[in-house]
């Protein structure tokens, strides 16, 4: 009997040209210099096997998320789908959904924040300000609050620049870090591993097939993310 592939009940949407997964805390996108095998190559190898294919099989990463984050992924299977994927977000084009459960409650209930990112390459982190510094890139996100419980609270996140660590560093800025990313300020890491920051959704205009898009990821199995799923008012989602 053949084994089934664990990637398989992770696929969110599958078409010719792109194919996205519902990545898990901790893994990897694309390879680093820890030496882990990167999504990106498990992927790969996936595709080869279930569609046996001679040679390695075409995936190149289209959209990546931090190592400690969940949610979408999306990984294009043609150079094609590539190139004009890559457009749509150079254009801003695709809007990107994040859900974040955060240990503080946010200064006001909705808001757009802007301001700027400098990057710290050494720390692996990024500082935001309201105020220009050299080097710094314009940054730019709204937020609402969805829930809440005694101790913490959910916020909906879109993304309206792409920058390094853009939401975890602007959650810090306003006093409410995500829960587990000690990084920016969390309290204590969760026994679980990985940040509660997790790729809700992607929405875009498939640039080949020219039909809306929306691959919708169901956050981790915990009992914290159960209780704002039906805060948010949302089905439980297998």
């Amino acid at each position: 009997m053949s084994r089934i592939n664990p990637l398989a009940a992770r696929i969110l949407y599958e078409d010719n040209h792109y194919i996205a997964l519902n990545k898990l805390c901790g893994e990897l996108v694309q390879g680093d210099e820890t030496g882990d095998e990167p999504l990106v190559d498990a992927v790969r190898s996936y595709i080869r096997i279930r569609e046996q294919k001679p040679g390695e099989a075409f995936v190149q990463v289209a959209h990546r998320i931090d190592r400690p984050v969940s949610g979408v992924v999306l990984f294009a299977k043609t150079s094609k789908g590539l190139a004009r994927i890559n457009d749509l977000f150079r254009q801003q084009a695709v809007e990107r959904t994040y859900w974040a459960i955060v240990e503080k409650l946010p200064p006001k209930e909705e808001d757009t924040v802007e301001g700027y990112l400098t990057r710290n390459t050494q720390q692996n982190k990024s500082h935001f300000s309201q105020s220009k510094r050299a080097g710094a890139q314009a940054a730019r996100l709204s937020y609402r609050l969805v829930g809440g419980t005694t101790n913490y609270y959910m916020v909906e996140v879109k993304l309206l620049t792409g920058r390094h660590h853009q939401i975890r560093a602007v959650l810090a800025w306003l006093g409410c870090p995500v829960r587990g990313d000690l990084k920016y300020g969390a309290r204590r890491s969760l026994p679980e591993g990985g940040i509660d920051l997790h790729a809700r959704s992607l929405a875009f205009t498939h640039p080949v097939k020219n039909e809306p898009v929306r691959i919708v990821a169901p956050p981790p199995e915990t009992p914290l993310w159960k209780i704002f799923l039906q805060t948010a008012g949302e089905p439980l989602k297998r």
